[in-house]
């Protein structure tokens, strides 16, 4: 057999580092795998990934090491922290893709930066499976059933698992994008949330079609038809100020429908579009509108 020219293949390997760093990117972030990257993020902050199974789909899961282990030593007011991922990568340049997992793990980062150490981030069915687990899965479910029923009952029932294993009796459900959606859809449905933060949320879809000219979401259920049923739970909306992806204009639709806001707040970040520049806002974010 003959042996590989190392020599030959190190040196554009080590011009395309050089290249790299010239440009001040991040060598991993752009190498790896989408869940590489995700993965990477998670253990360099001692979390872990896990999954769990639900009637309909397999929704993965990062939580830190140390989740679930200290019940005893917790107060019973100790709240679990649920982070819901958005639609993540379900279009391209206007046409759907075959894998919605996000391009990059910026709702994993969110869940990791908060202080809550009983906090725990839930993928959307069919973000970061194996190639043989996606071909399973119906490419509606990242398209207009994006917000169906099964998505909501299957993420619920992951919760219920999470809860389970924490040991805790209330869950706050955060969600960004279209995680925020179903964080309102989620929460309508149980008796045991504290409270509602989004980021970024598509929290009225029709609306949001209509202005944009897009195709309706026909199969998804619509967050804005149980604006006034979760009212009386605490609620923190934040929105882009720059946002073109989902404007502002979709949050101001889903408060329209509500009778009394008195536990809702919606707050504009400045500079702010739907990606960026949240993970840096985030911790004062949190001890100014949800842990104050």
């Amino acid at each position: 057999m003959t042996s590989p020219n190392w020599a030959g293949v190190r040196a554009p390997a080590l011009f395309l580092c050089l290249l790299l760093t010239l440009a001040g990117c991040n060598t991993l972030s752009i190498l790896q795998s989408r869940d590489g990257r995700a993965e990477a993020l998670a253990r360099a902050h001692d979390w872990r990934v896990t999954a769990y199974r639900t009637s309909r789909f397999k929704i993965v899961a990062y939580q830190s090491t140390q989740f679930g282990r200290t019940v005893k030593s917790r107060p019973t007011s100790t709240t679990l922290n649920v982070y819901l991922e958005g639609d993540g990568a379900a279009y391209n340049a206007g046409r759907q893709t075959s894998d919605p997992t996000p391009s990059s793990p910026n709702t994993l980062n969110l869940a990791i930066l908060d202080p809550n150490p009983d906090t725990i981030y839930l993928a959307r069915p069919c973000q970061y499976l194996s190639p043989k687990e996606l071909s399973g899965c119906a490419p509606a479910y990242w398209g207009a059933y994006r917000y169906a029923e099964e998505i909501v009952k299957s993420l619920s029932q992951a919760i219920d698992q999470a809860k389970r294993q924490s040991g805790l009796k209330k869950i706050r459900i955060f969600g960004y994008s279209g995680g925020g959606a179903l964080a309102v859809l989620i929460a309508s449905r149980r008796q045991d949330v504290s409270a509602i933060i989004t980021i970024s949320a598509n929290l009225d879809h029709k609306t949001w079609t209509q202005r944009e000219n897009l195709t309706p979401l026909y199969g998804s259920l619509n967050a804005a038809d149980y604006a006034d049923q979760t009212a009386h739970i605490p609620q923190v909306h934040f929105y882009g100020e720059e946002d073109d992806i989902v404007p502002p204009y979709v949050t101001q639709a889903y408060m329209s429908g509500i009778q009394d806001r008195s536990k809702i707040r919606v707050i504009g970040v400045r500079d702010a579009d739907h990606d960026c520049c949240w993970i840096e806002a985030w911790t004062g974010l949190l001890g100014k509108y949800v842990y104050q």
